[in-house]
């Protein structure tokens, strides 16, 4: 069912409830909830810890710090798309608790090494490259892991708080782990992130649901090719599925290419000092949080499809937003804020509806499969994303990039607008 009347829809959905009241009701979902909340808060740490050791302590060039940040994404481009269908094999409880313990032993191998002064530049590439291995199957198993712990009817409020949960760490985490590593040293505070995700895979052990995923064709050896042939035709194949990916890998590739430029132009195009650019980066968090507080409920009121094309319309334009940067320093700065609140709230909408699409609509076991695909397509167009914002920017200017990055931002929510998600009040049947 597409359309609906406002009563057929209220009829339909449950209305929204407080985000902790998904946590409260759901058990084994709140276990998922605190130990993904917990790592997210260590890997914080990380974002700033690590690259400060490659720079301080092993003196890394600039080519060595490119290779780092490629090797981080480069697990969701070679083992994106098989991810999927490894991942149906296993149960999700398992795999989730075993990519947590590795990403442990992992990273709590650099502060010892550290600590022997036998740290090496390639030890650090190791550890991005295995975890990011881990964090890909993860990732998979998680997000296919919640429709077996909430109810179909609880999804939309599942995701939000997980979304919440997210944007709030992001905003606090950095300055988490800036504080840690002038405590401890960058190294040192790796150590955080490592017993983070100890404490997270020990959370998650207690989640009663195994969630073992329902392979088609039983659990036989795995048929690599045509495995993935039927998860590519259960995302390409279904109408609404097909558009969400599309308008999705557009958006994040014309999105990363933007991101690379962002910082470069605020500094060189607007000369602010470095103090006001963490402000106008702790406020875009700031809005993230507060996207994904009402993302149930603006959901609820306008419906999934046109709350997923809105919130791509927000971060589209908030590219248009901030080129338009000029003038008094007052007007300057009242353009800013309103750039990184677009910026910052646009995702939590789309994001929220976008992964319960995937839930609600892939039937079980091609869930994984799903939700690989949309990884590899996403992260993948990430990473070429950054390299054509980098070539744009210096070929076409900073603020040139910007207009035609979120140009490109648009058009993916053009394809959304132009589909039957303009009209989808409630989530219709699979």
């Amino acid at each position: 069912m597409i359309h609906g009347k406002d009563e057929a829809r209220d009829a339909a959905e449950p209305p929204p409830e407080p985000f902790w009241a998904v946590l409260a009701h759901h058990p084994d979902f709140r276990r998922l909830f605190t130990g993904n909340s917990v790592s997210l808060l260590g890997s914080s740490v990380t974002t700033v810890a690590l690259p400060l050791t490659a720079v301080l302590h092993l003196g890394a060039s600039a080519t060595e710090m490119g290779l780092l940040g490629a090797l981080g994404l480069l697990p969701h481009l070679v083992l994106g798309l098989p991810a999927g269908v490894w991942v149906d094999r296993v149960p999700y409880r398992r795999t989730i608790v075993v990519a947590d313990a590795v990403r442990a032993l992992l990273l709590g191998a650099l502060p010892v090494l550290a600590v022997l002064g036998q740290l090496r530049i390639w030890h650090l590439y190791a550890v991005v490259t295995l975890a990011g291995i881990a964090a890909l199957f993860e990732s998979v198993a998680a997000q296919s892991f919640t429709p077996h712990l909430v109810p179909r009817e609880r999804l939309l409020a599942a995701n939000s708080t997980l979304m919440l949960s997210n944007a709030t760490v992001n905003t606090t985490g950095s300055a988490v782990g800036g504080l840690l590593v002038s405590a401890l040293t960058a190294p040192i505070a790796i150590a955080v992130d490592a017993a983070s995700f100890l404490i997270s895979a020990l959370v998650k052990t207690r989640i009663r649901a195994a969630g073992r995923p329902r392979v088609s064709g039983g659990r036989g050896p795995v048929r690599l090719r045509a495995d993935l042939a039927e998860g590519l035709r259960a995302v390409f194949a279904h109408p609404v599925m097909r558009t969400v990916i599309l308008a999705a890998t557009v958006g994040a590739f014309a999105g990363q290419a933007q991101a690379v430029v962002l910082v470069l132009y605020l500094v060189r195009d607007l000369g602010l000092p470095a103090g006001l650019i963490g402000v106008l980066v702790a406020l875009t968090g700031a809005a993230g949080v507060a996207g994904a507080l009402v993302a149930t409920r603006v959901t609820h009121r306008m419906g999934p499809g046109p709350t997923f094309i809105l919130g791509m319309l927000l971060a589209s334009v908030a590219g248009l937003v901030l080129a338009a940067a000029a003038g008094p320093f007052a007007v300057t700065l009242t353009v800013l804020v309103l750039s990184q609140v677009l910026r910052g709230s646009g995702p939590s909408l789309y994001g929220v509806n976008q992964q319960t699409f995937r839930q609600a609509l892939i039937p079980p076991e091609l869930l994984s499969r799903a939700n690989a695909i949309w990884r590899f397509l996403a992260y993948g167009g990430q990473s070429l994303g950054a390299v054509l914002g980098g070539v744009a920017g210096e070929a076409l200017g900073l603020r040139a990039t910007l207009v035609v990055t979120s140009c490109l931002m648009l058009a993916g929510a053009g394809i959304a607008l132009a589909s039957p998600l303009r009209s989808m009040r409630i989530l219709p049947d699979r």
